[in-house]
């Protein structure tokens, strides 16, 4: 049985007509973290999206394969039921469901199974406590009032009771605070193991501070300029993504 899980093979993408991802090469085994770093439109979150199949960005050639399957051009609901889960940058906000009743639905639609309520909400409640959320926000309208922290530390709650097989995060450490980046590592530990993989895509190096990962990308203009492991990471927080940019 093989090991690889997210296989990324010279992928090329358009946002709005414009070429974002210059021919990328990503491969994720099970088992393994994986960063993606770069500055501020290197292409960090069209990947993500990519890989998603997000209908905004437009993949001109390339595929991708996830469990030895090609998904490149499955739809997005499709992806999320293989095992995929996305956190966002800016989570939505939804009035009038609650955290529980989303969970127990994004669970029912991903599994095909009905949801144990019961033993659904206890397993939930251990996690809130687990990652110091207030167990009485299961009853709250989906990131309704949160504060930034709040609604990050929520989607590691979801990734923990969704229990996908890759868990994409997408600047989950942007605007957070030393004790929430923490619990949001903390959630990561939680939730990795020889089975699934984490794909984290950030522009700084705070997450990676309590964080031990296997791989790291650098990402620029599009293209993927180098790979190491954390020693890169704090090479990146010393000395930054000059010496990687490249004139178009």
């Amino acid at each position: 049985m093989s090991d690889k899980l997210l296989e990324i093979n010279n992928l090329y993408v358009n946002a709005e007509e414009k070429e974002i991802l210059k021919g990328i090469n990503l491969s994720i085994n099970k088992g393994e973290i994986h960063v993606i770093m770069g500055p501020n439109g290197s292409g960090k979150t069209t990947t993500a999206n990519a890989i998603l199949n997000n209908p905004m960005y437009k993949k001109t050639s390339g595929s991708i394969s996830f469990e030895n399957e090609d998904i490149t051009n499955l739809k997005t609901d499709e992806i999320a039921r293989k095992g995929v889960f996305m956190s966002f940058q800016l989570p939505e906000e939804i009035p009038g469901v609650s955290v529980v009743n989303f969970l127990k639905y994004a669970k029912n639609k991903i599994t095909g199974q009905p949801v144990k309520i019961f033993e659904f909400k206890d397993e939930l409640k251990k996690c809130m406590e687990e990652l110091n959320i207030n167990p009485e926000y299961m009853e709250r309208s989906l990131n309704v009032g949160f504060s930034g922290g709040e609604k990050k530390k929520n989607e590691i709650l979801q990734m923990l009771m969704l229990n996908p097989k890759l868990t994409i995060l997408d600047e989950t450490d942007s605007g957070l605070d030393v004790d929430a980046i923490k619990t949001v590592s903390k959630g990561i530990e939680m939730f990795k193991n020889k089975e699934n993989a984490v794909l984290i895509i950030t522009h700084n190096t705070k997450i990676l501070h309590s964080l031990k990962v296997d791989y790291v990308h650098v990402l620029v203009n599009g293209k993927i300029v180098k790979t190491g492991g954390q020693d890169l990471a704090r090479e990146i927080e010393n000395e930054g993504y000059e010496k990687y940019k490249v004139e178009e």
